[in-house]
């Protein structure tokens, strides 16, 4: 028998059910979350040498293919890896032209030695990195490269570090501020088989109110919370951002975390 949450914390559920939560919410996360900026993929043709016209790119964790678009605007030829089926189902209706399969990072199905560039955009923290860098070494080309990366608040910025409080208080049993520690590389890569650069990109957006408050609605530990106290902590949040944007547009700052790790030669 299951035992029915209960309105606290303590409920919220486990790594799994949080990586699989984005499915019924796919909609949401498609139109709300951010994108990210040219200049992260500058960093990475910088980073690897190459353009992406033309390089076989692989967008792992595709989601509803936000970094997929930016990769095939680049001119990469781009197949996306999701393993959920309503992220997948997202991504096909926004993205109809560019080919997504089924699959995760832990068991790429892919053949070996099949892509320049494997990219993990806002999805590393979803796999088992002693499965996944051995898998991506598998499938990436002589000196093909690993890019990992994530947009997170730009903590300097005092109201998003309140507002990040406030969260870290909401969900006080599941250590968010500990999560944080994904795009390190110690931990991205505990296998240390890469050596990874890492580069941080600062980017904002402007976006109202109803649009921040979903995009911060649509991250896994949202939406594996009870409706109950979800909704009594947007109704508080409301206020709170009111007070500092009375005009109801949000200025969002974001700082994205790259780590790029590059495959041997030989």
């Amino acid at each position: 028998m299951t035992t029915p949450p209960t309105a606290n914390a303590s409920a919220q559920p486990g790594h799994g059910a949080r990586a699989h939560s984005f499915n019924a919410a796919a909609a949401q996360y498609a139109a709300n979350r951010p994108s990210y900026p040219p200049a992260l993929f500058d960093a990475l043709e910088e980073l690897t040498g190459r353009p992406f016209r033309g390089a076989r790119v692989v967008d792992v964790g595709a989601g509803t293919g936000l970094a997929t678009a930016r990769l095939h605007e680049r001119g990469a030829d781009v197949i996306a890896v999701e393993p959920g089926a309503g992220m997948a189902a997202q991504f096909r209706r926004t993205l109809p032209g560019v080919p997504v399969v089924r699959g995760n990072g832990n068991a790429l199905p892919l053949a070996g030695h099949s892509a320049d560039l494997l990219a993990y955009a806002q999805a590393w923290h979803w796999t088992d990195p002693a499965l996944a860098v051995p898998e991506a070494l598998r499938v990436l080309r002589p000196g093909g490269a690993l890019a990992l990366w994530w947009n997170t608040d730009a903590p300097d910025v005092p109201w998003i570090a309140d507002a990040g409080r406030r969260i870290d208080r909401h969900f006080a049993d599941l250590n968010l501020a500990a999560e944080k520690r994904k795009f390190d590389p110690r931990f991205a890569d505990p296998t240390g088989s890469l050596d990874f650069v890492h580069r941080v990109v600062r980017w904002s957006r402007r976006v109202p109110l109803d649009t921040h408050l979903a995009n911060v609605g649509s991250h896994s530990a949202f939406l594996t919370d009870t409706e109950e106290r979800a909704a009594a902590f947007f109704a508080e949040e409301r206020r709170h951002l009111l007070s500092v944007f009375p005009d109801g547009l949000v200025e969002e700052t974001y700082d994205v975390h790259l780590l790029l790790g590059t495959s041997p030669r030989t």
